[in-house]
């Protein structure tokens, strides 16, 4: 019997991931995406676009937009930062944090089950394993650029 590729798995995965995600989220009026973000400023407030971006892998205008939506429900506020005025500086609104403390058990509850039965050992190889990939992807795609 064949085996099934890791692309395939990862896929489903990240389906699955995203389905119980939508559907806790949405009755707040929040996509998968916006829910990340809102926990990841609720865990690290005060973080700069681009920290909250490499910390959730996400490109920049991806995050910029996912945070532009969140300030315009005015879940979250934007200060300029006082040491380099260029960059803004994130921060929960008091809607968005009553928001954030009522879904961050649930945050915690994604990870848990994700890694749920797994050692420290095997956490730690999947990680490596799954960064390796997305970094032979990202390869993929900055020679795939570079052949246009």
């Amino acid at each position: 019997m064949q085996q099934v590729s890791a692309v395939i798995l990862i896929s489903s995965f990240r389906r699955q991931l995203k389905q119980a995600v939508f559907k806790r989220v949405r009755p707040h009026g929040l996509s998968p995406q916006q829910f990340w973000i809102l926990n990841a400023i609720y865990e690290r407030e005060g973080t700069a676009l681009h920290e909250l971006a490499d910390s959730l892998r996400m490109d920049a205008p991806t995050a910029s937009r996912v945070v532009a939506a969140l300030v315009v429900s005015k879940l979250v506020r934007t200060d300029e930062d006082p040491s380099d005025r260029r960059r803004a500086r994130l921060w929960l609104t008091a809607k968005g944090r009553a928001l954030a403390v009522k879904l961050h058990e649930f945050a915690r509850q994604v990870y848990g089950a994700a890694e749920s039965g797994l050692t420290i050992k095997e956490r730690d190889a999947l990680r490596a394993l799954l960064g390796k990939a997305i970094r032979n992807l990202s390869k993929l795609e900055s020679s795939t650029r570079s052949a246009l």
